[in-house]
């Protein structure tokens, strides 16, 4: 672990002390008008080859920075201008040199035909996000949504697939742009059945604008699935083997067709295979040792497809529809053994041994329909609307024997239980968004209303004698839960002054929901129906000073919400095993949190940030006990959080055939409430790391190595967790012209992702810890097929687009 940290460390010193020479300057046209989006290329002149490029801005500015020292040339290009060559230039390692305007003269002939090959960084650092480049990464081939999102920049997945960004949970997960509605457990499940090859990037929004829903404390992660914007027909397949434990296997294909006035796209993804867990807990509560130890394997069959069509009506308006399905087997099966002892009175008497088992078959579906209208005119004037509906199903059912055995191994008794829990949750969501020019800036408003209906069932039995099941009425019930959101915005955005810029914007959102407990054996109790209505304002603002080329300084703030999932407010209980259990919370109440950051831009790609934010009802998962020695974990609000943070990271242009990029984040939390009777005040640090290096070795090969790094950390309010992290390597071959690709990648070499954590509250001291298969071979084949060509009448703006994002 040390060595990971140092390297991490070594890393990021070596990256940031690197001395640079700056060049910019400006394009314009004939008119004196700037030239925006043209390509500048330095050169060097004894053979012309490229060492960097960068993109003219809106008012045609450049600036390109290298560690290279020689002499060199500016080469200028833009569709529809002639190129043009600067005079020679000499940079010595720290060279400040400011061009002269460039003129560029317009070309009589018109570009017919452009083919653009082009290929983004793998992490993009923008002043609002950053971006992770999946498609480009060696060693994301072959893994899972979540496996991606633990090796993300700031982003930490705990031992039980709780999401937390720059150490703050509750992170809202967006998939193209749209909020998953599911609880912890299922949305684990869906993001590990996304397959690696239908994603395009991972987009990580620390403070949204008032344009996104108001939920998530932490900010927004958007799921960028791949879309294929080329003319004519083409795709892509791809085949991948996993081997971990057990071996795995991944399977994908993609078909597009484009034209002037249609696009069709598909894509259809599948997973098969096993993962093995493994976990120990080492208990002592009152005067009982519990010494807990099981093995869990997860299956995941799973089927993801997408289909759409966007119809180009006239120039300005495009009108779609997407239709997408998840479709998974995730049976899941543990077994676990528990030797119990006496320990009172300084004693360590041997009492008995639980020999538990879990048998839960599972499946969901999860299915959405999106209707999409779309204007942009070019005077700044866009419309969208959207109208969606979802569907998710889940359908699980165990079987849990218990077995209680003395030290000769005879069975002494046991309990055998049994439990069928459907989910139905249907959600309906409308919004309209629209944007235009007031003034010298721009200003945004929109709508969104969402209705969501879930249904639980939990029916619970056990075995008689005779091995013939009983429900059990006292503890089986029915759980709906109706929520209706609200919403509208406003957002404006504009230019103060040269340097000076601002965006603000309010959210209102009006919620109502209604909770209804329906027991089984007739029983009422006080949580049977919650019933609320609320309205919330969330105010957002960003200002933005540009001192000068190389310094820029961002400052934000957010208001933002965390409602409770659906299953965390059914409040009847959901048996584990014999000795835990899961507990729901109809009185949980929605967290608020104000985030305030200032981010330091230099020279547009070293981003650093610091922070604090306000959490007012915090909530979050607690371990807990009862009098008969049974443990239980249940979400619960404390008084507050507040949290004190620091992030930096930049992608940096090592060598001409060396790219990294290096990320650290540090912050302080500090943690006061109560919980029960127990008052729980904890202030704590903690810090990560991540890092990332690709190497251009020549022949078409490329490697990658990349490593992340989590500190000793908090969960739970009550658990301090060990240190986490892990290194992959990966090489690439590019074949058949380029056109395939083979990846081979090994993930946690030194195998030091598995976790530990402690927990000493309440009376209750655990010590525990557990394995998944984090040190995997991966072995993936990608082919690319059909028309490559991107003609410029369409695709003029999005091809240099393309580019810029490539560069920057």
């Amino acid at each position: 672990m040390k060595c990971i940290l140092s390297i991490c460390a070594l890393l990021l010193a070596f990256q940031f002390s690197i001395a640079q020479s700056t060049i910019n300057g400006k394009l314009t046209d004939n008119q004196k008008k700037p030239i925006k989006a043209a390509t500048v290329s330095l050169l060097k002149l004894k053979d012309s080859s490229l060492v960097k490029t960068d993109v003219t801005n809106e008012e045609g500015r450049f600036e390109i920075t290298t560690k290279l020292v020689g002499k060199f040339l500016l080469g200028y290009s833009a569709v529809g201008y002639a190129k043009q060559t600067s005079a020679p230039i000499e940079l010595t390692g720290s060279t400040q040199l400011s061009m002269p305007n460039v003129l560029l003269v317009a070309e009589a002939t018109q570009l017919k035909e452009v083919t653009v090959v082009s290929k983004k960084p793998m992490i993009e650092v923008k002043a609002d996000k950053t971006i992770f480049n999946v498609e480009n990464s060696i060693n994301a081939t072959g893994s899972n949504a979540m496996e991606l999102l633990q090796k993300s920049p700031g982003i930490m997945v705990d031992n039980n697939d709780n999401i937390s960004m720059k150490g703050k949970t509750g992170v809202r997960i967006y998939i193209d742009g749209k909020m998953t509605q599911l609880d912890s457990k299922s949305l684990a499940d869906y993001l590990k059945s996304i397959n690696s090859n239908d994603i395009e990037a991972i987009e990580m929004i620390s403070n949204p604008s008032a344009k996104y829903d108001a939920s998530g404390n932490a900010g927004v992660i958007n799921i960028r699935l791949k879309k294929n914007k080329k003319y004519g027909t083409n795709g892509n397949a791809s085949l991948g083997f996993v081997q971990g434990v057990t071996p795995k296997g991944n399977a994908a294909v993609s078909l597009n067709y484009r034209d002037k006035k249609v696009n069709l796209f598909s894509n259809l993804s599948a997973n098969v295979g096993n993962y093995e867990n493994t976990m120990f807990l080492k208990r002592t509560q009152n005067d009982t040792f519990f010494n807990q130890s099981s093995v869990h394997v997860s299956k995941n069959e799973s089927i993801n497809a997408k289909v759409g069509a966007d119809y180009f009506a006239t120039k300005y308006s495009t009108v779609g529809i997407i239709a997408t399905g998840n479709f998974s087997n995730n049976d899941f099966a543990s077994s676990g053994a528990t030797p119990i002892y006496y320990v009172g009175n300084g004693n360590n008497t041997y009492v008995k041994t639980l020999q538990a088992q879990n048998t839960i078959p599972g499946n969901r579906t999860n299915t959405n329909l999106n209707l999409n209208y779309r204007f942009a005119d070019t005077s700044g004037n866009e419309v969208n609307i959207d109208a969606d509906y979802g569907l998710f199903r889940g359908k699980g059912n165990s079987y849990q024997p218990n077995y209680y055995f003395d030290a000769n191994g005879s069975l002494l008794y046991s309990f055998i239980y049994r439990n069928n829990t459907p989910t139905d949750i249907d959600i309906y969501t409308f919004k309209a968004d629209a944007e235009h020019r007031l003034g010298k800036g721009k200003l945004g408003y929109g709508i969104k209303a969402s209705y969501v209906k879930t249904t639980n069932t939990f029916d619970f039995f056990q075995d008689n004698a005779a091995g013939v099941p009983s429900k059990l009425l006292d503890r089986s019930n029915g759980f709906k839960y109706t929520e209706n959101v609200n919403a509208f915005y406003v957002n404006y955005q504009t230019q103060l002054s040269k340097k000076w810029s601002i965006q603000t914007g309010l959210r209102a959102e009006q919620t109502n929901s209604l909770g209804e407990l329906t027991r089984a054996d007739g029983q009422t109790q006080t949580d049977d129906k919650v019933d609320r209505h609320y309205l919330d304002l969330f105010p957002s603002a960003a200002l933005t000073y540009v001192a000068n080329a190389k310094h820029t300084l961002n400052l934000t703030y957010s208001r933002r919400i965390d409602r409770p999932s659906y299953q965390d407010l059914n409040p009847f209980e959901n048996k584990l095993d014999e000795l835990t259990y899961q507990k729901g919370n109809a009185f949980l109440r929605p967290q608020y949190t104000d985030n305030v950051e200032l981010t330091h831009t230099l020279m547009g790609f070293l981003n650093t940030t610091v922070g604090y934010s306000h959490v007012k009802d915090y909530a979050t998962e607690v371990t807990d006990t009862t009098n008969s020695n049974a443990t239980f974990v249940q979400q619960q609000n404390l008084a507050t959080q507040q949290i004190l943070s620091f992030n930096i990271g930049s992608p940096l242009p090592i060598k001409k055939w060396w790219n990294g990029y290096a990320n650290f984040w540090y912050n302080y939390q500090m943690f006061k409430g109560q919980i029960n009777s127990n008052k729980v005040s904890v202030n704590i640090p903690m810090y990560g790391a991540y890092m990332q290096h690709t190497f251009t070795l020549g022949h078409d090969y490329q490697a990658e190595i990349s490593g992340w790094y989590n500190g000793p950390s908090i969960w739970g309010a009550t658990w301090r967790t060990r240190p986490q992290g892990g290194i992959d390597l990966g090489v690439q071959k590019a074949l058949l012209q380029k056109k395939a690709t083979l990846k081979l990648s090994v993930t946690d070499i030194l195998f030091t992702a598995p976790w530990k954590a402690n927990n000493n509250f309440g009376g209750m001291v655990i010590n525990g810890g557990g394995t998944w298969e984090s040190r995997t071979v991966r072995l993936n084949f990608s082919y690319r097929f059909g028309n490559n060509q991107v003609k410029a009448a369409r695709q003029r703006s999005t091809g240099i687009e393309s580019e810029s994002k490539r560069i920057k």
